[in-house]
């Protein structure tokens, strides 16, 4: 009992404090005034479409014009982009100072005083680092430019391929030794190594898949092999394929225990009954033991799955990148995940991105609790399917 209720307060204590960094009040300043960006007598706020793009063809330099062209023509931009886009260029806010929501929600008048005191002339503004821009946006080297498209990206193609491969593998092995194998000395060495395999360090792992898909495979992984990665993207076979292949090795052993324990909960009398009426073996797996099991596998599949999402050690060995900036266009492009841009932001020495982390930890959160909410409502809907059958 006291184990539990200390859980409960170590959790609500974590997403306290990961909840407080992710929202409170921000101090900025500009190093340019707005109000010197006015154009006709019109506030830089109040400019249309027009007089912004003639602001930025004024005042940036050629070369960075010619940059943002290439990426989308100004003339063909809505206002509140190109707003946005001298609010970012010309303006250049800088975070002056950060506070979390319980300090923004009781010390406000603390926080006014000290921010025209210490910083005068500054703008006081209550922000989400958690919001759809921040979804986005791939990752950039200033704080309130970031976000975590690359790494939220990447995180779902690589476990993609994890629940692709491991998925079918790990229920074949586990029909396989559940319901065809004999009882003889290879096959129970083959299930004691499965049950070590389920316990090995995670970075053990990423040995193996260094060792394997980055450099013995380099040829597939990489995409050289297909003609893929020949326009710069890729050099070698620290990739996505490689890491989701790296993780399907890491809950393959998980996935084929849980198969196991599934099918071995289903009575007796079930398959004898299949049997008895003719059914062949597969018959009866395909028709009766899978259908009878599937809550059971999918749960725990979700389960080892929502594991392998928050893995860092196996995909730093492997070379996932820390900082990147394009987001990944293939199994075949570098890649980062969120687990290692939150590891790359909180070993910033900049404050602001310590709340950059905690948006991105909630984004983290968000997805594994749905996944976790998916597993639920399967297993759920399976049950009652079954009953009323």
């Amino acid at each position: 009992m006291l184990a539990t209720i200390g859980t409960i307060v170590f959790l609500a204590t974590l997403v306290l404090t990961i909840v407080d960094d992710a929202f409170g009040y921000v101090v900025m300043v500009n190093e340019v005034d707005p109000a010197s960006l006015a154009r006709d007598g019109v506030r830089l706020e109040d400019q249309s479409a027009e007089q912004l793009r003639l602001t930025l063809e004024e005042q940036l330099s050629p070369r960075r014009a010619r940059a943002l062209e290439r990426e989308s023509p100004l003339a063909e931009r809505p206002a509140a982009d190109l707003h946005e886009l001298v609010l970012v260029e010309l303006v250049k806010p800088n975070i002056a100072a950060t506070y979390g929501l319980i300090e923004s929600i009781f010390e406000r008048g603390r926080i006014v005083a000290e921010s025209q005191t210490a910083f005068p002339g500054s703008v006081l503004s209550f922000r989400s680092w958690i919001n759809w821009r921040f979804m986005s946006t791939s990752q950039t080297a200033r704080p309130l430019t970031t976000g975590v498209l690359t790494a939220f990206t990447g995180t779902l193609l690589t476990i993609l391929i994890t629940i692709v491969v491991a998925f079918p593998l790990g229920i074949a092995a586990a029909v396989w030794l559940e319901e065809y194998a004999v009882d003889n000395r290879l096959n129970r060495f083959i299930q004691l190594n499965i049950y070590n395999l389920a316990g090995v360090p995670s970075i053990i792992y990423g040995m193996l898949g260094l060792a394997v898909f980055v450099r013995g495979l380099e040829p597939i992984t990489s995409g050289a092999l297909f003609g893929a990665g020949s326009g710069g993207d890729v050099a070698n076979g620290r990739t996505i394929l490689s890491a989701g292949l790296t993780l399907a090795l890491l809950i393959l052993p998980v996935i084929i225990i849980n198969g196991q324990e599934a099918l071995r909960a289903i009575p007796g009398s079930l398959r004898h009954s299949s049997l008895a009426v003719g059914a062949t073996k597969w018959q009866t797996v395909w028709s009766h033991l899978l259908p009878a099991s599937l809550d059971r596998i999918l749960t725990g599949t979700v389960l080892a799955v929502s594991r392998a999402i928050g893995e860092t050690a196996p995909l730093v060995v492997i070379g996932a990148s820390t900082f990147l900036t394009q987001d990944p266009t293939g199994i075949f492009s570098k890649f980062t995940t969120l687990p290692m841009q939150i590891y790359q932001w909180t070993s910033r020495p900049q404050p602001e991105f310590r709340h950059i982390a905690a948006a991105a930890i909630l984004v983290l959160l968000g997805l594994m609790l749905s996944l976790n909410a998916f597993a639920i409502i399967t297993r759920n809907k399976l049950r009652k399917n079954r009953r009323s059958a």
